[in-house]
């Protein structure tokens, strides 16, 4: 894959990614590869229709999908189209655009996606990011006359980017009585029903009964469920060390079809109890690292209790 990094910003309450190339060819020829449909194509993720003038719609398909017109991430919108140098358009909620300047004997491409979608798209900036690493890595083998690479190891650069954006982090909020840990992490597209199916492994969880083992975070005694709502909520007391439930944890799924498939974890911890928080952090935070490499098949074990030491350092320093 290419070294080239992205980088997440924010600009008038607008996540945006941008990632910049430098490229062996006049921008005469990349200005080709990136706007015609046809060389689209080669490296954009999705078929691209359109006419060349701005205001005028965009249409995307996906490779091996029925179209659906109701679907938004088919429906986009050209914003500007200024040859060779410029070319932006919006594709559901996001706006995508590409810049084309000569370098030297060749040309510096920068990408930038306006991310929209609020706290959910940029909560899916890792993975976006990743992807589009993929996408222009296609592009520059396409430039060069060359097949495209297979995809490097996907799960790795997206974690890698989740981990330096910080979209990985849980936080730790003051409510009645205590607080409330909090996670919220990006599932991509997998479907409601299979997080479940991931979460509960064949059980079935019900109001009184004990709680699925991948749902429970060891830090302290799982207790019984007080909601359980397939696909979408798994709730349960867990106890203190003097065996009384001392509060609640809480899985809940929830999908946006414009962004994915999200989940919230919560965690309640009274107020005698705080000191335990860091610790619960550090490990709902592994947890959900885990979670999320199971749904792409990759099921990790040892647990690393070095990475544990680290964030729970990590976030006593942050509650302190």
């Amino acid at each position: 894959m290419n070294e080239s990094q992205a980088r997440l910003t924010e600009a008038d309450g607008i996540a945006q990614l941008r990632i910049e190339r430098r490229l062996a060819h006049p921008v005469e020829k990349v200005w080709r590869v990136v706007t015609e449909p046809d060389e689209l194509a080669h490296w954009f993720p999705a078929e691209v229709v359109y006419e060349p003038v701005v205001g005028s719609a965009v249409r995307f398909a996906f490779p091996g999908e029925e179209a659906d017109p109701d679907d938004p991430n088919t429906r986009g919108e050209l914003l500007e189209y200024d040859p060779p140098r410029r070319i932006s358009f919006r594709w559901s909620d996001d706006v995508v655009t590409i810049e084309l300047s000569p370098d030297g004997d060749g040309c510096l491409l920068v990408f930038r996606q306006d991310v929209g979608g609020g706290f959910l798209g940029r909560l899916a900036a890792g993975r976006a990011a990743a992807g589009w690493d993929t996408c222009l890595d296609a592009l520059a083998d396409r430039l060069a006359g060359r097949e495209p690479a297979e995809p490097g190891d996907m799960l790795a650069a997206i974690e890698r980017y989740v981990r330096e954006f910080g979209i990985d982090r849980g936080e730790s909020r003051a409510v009645d009585g205590g607080f409330e840990l909090r996670f919220v992490r990006d599932l991509i597209w997998i479907p409601l029903d299979q997080a479940w199916s991931l979460l509960v492994e064949g059980a079935e969880p019900r109001v009184g009964g004990e709680p699925p083992l991948r749902a429970v975070n060891d830090t302290e005694a799982a207790g019984r469920v007080t909601a359980a709502e397939a696909p979408r909520v798994l709730e349960y007391e867990w106890t203190g060390a003097d065996g009384t439930a001392a509060g609640r944890v809480r899985w809940e799924f929830g999908h946006d079809p414009a962004v994915g498939t999200h989940v919230v974890l919560t965690q309640t911890v009274p107020a005698h109890l705080a000191g335990l928080r860091a610790a619960a952090l550090a490990r709902w935070h592994i947890h959900l690292e885990s979670f999320f490499a199971a749904t792409r098949g990759v099921i990790r074990c040892p647990w690393p209790e070095d990475r544990e030491a680290e964030l729970t350092a990590f976030y006593a320093e942050r509650l302190a």
